[in-house]
């Protein structure tokens, strides 16, 4: 079993993936330039954090139109799991794999700080095992503040599709939305990092659980 990586000109959080996902989880794990087309050897692909394509016109926008990722809408439309952190998640959005849109944080700052996050569904496996329902995970981004309209607000929450909120709110997100999933759970986006939260050398574990769900 393996997990793709996909890489962008300006990514800078794969190599924090796959030391995550194959140095601390011992799981197959393999970067996969963004040119790349054939996604079949995968059980899952993740979308890293960075700056894809220096993000010169707004965050995702550029990325979406990749060789990669018109394979990967085949690839989530199979059932296959998708996991998109911080610059990922913006690409999903972008791409129409996830609803609502990610804008500049409500300050204007680019915020880099521990999030104290609550677990809103267990309803997909990416949730499941967080039995006290909350967690820590590090947040590094200018642009995360989750916005949409509120029907779409209303679906999320009809589909139990809010995955993760923030505790304390620190880009000004839509009901303090940090995660969601599409409706049938095998797609995630987040603004956290739980790549960053996987070696206890490095602090602490919380993200574990989430990539491990990478693969079931």
């Amino acid at each position: 079993m393996s997990i793709g990586v996909i890489v962008f000109p300006g990514s800078n959080c794969d190599r924090d993936v796959q030391w995550a996902t194959e140095g601390c989880l011992g799981i197959s794990t393999r970067r996969v330039w963004h040119e790349e087309t054939d996604l079949s050897s995968f059980d899952a692909i993740v979308l890293p954090g960075g700056f894809s394509y220096g993000d010169y016109l707004r965050c995702g926008a550029i990325a979406r139109f990749a060789p990669a990722l018109q394979s990967l809408i085949d690839f989530a439309a199979k059932g296959g799991r998708v996991l998109g952190i911080c610059n990922g998640f913006q690409v999903l959005t972008e791409l129409g794999l996830l609803p609502g849109a990610l804008t500049r944080n409500r300050d204007l700052h680019f915020i880099c700080e521990d999030a104290p996050l609550k677990v809103v569904s267990q309803r997909t496996a990416w949730m499941q095992g967080y039995n006290d329902g909350a967690l820590t995970l590090p947040i590094a981004h200018g642009e995360g503040r989750y916005q949409c309209s509120d029907e779409t607000l209303k679906q999320l929450q009809d589909e139990d599709a809010i995955a993760l909120s923030y505790g304390n709110n620190p880009n000004g997100s839509v009901s303090d939305i940090a995660g969601i999933t599409n409706a049938s759970g095998s797609v995630l986006g987040l603004m956290p990092h739980p790549e960053r939260a996987c070696d206890p050398a490095t602090g602490g574990t919380d993200g574990r659980r989430m990539l491990e769900a990478l693969l079931g």
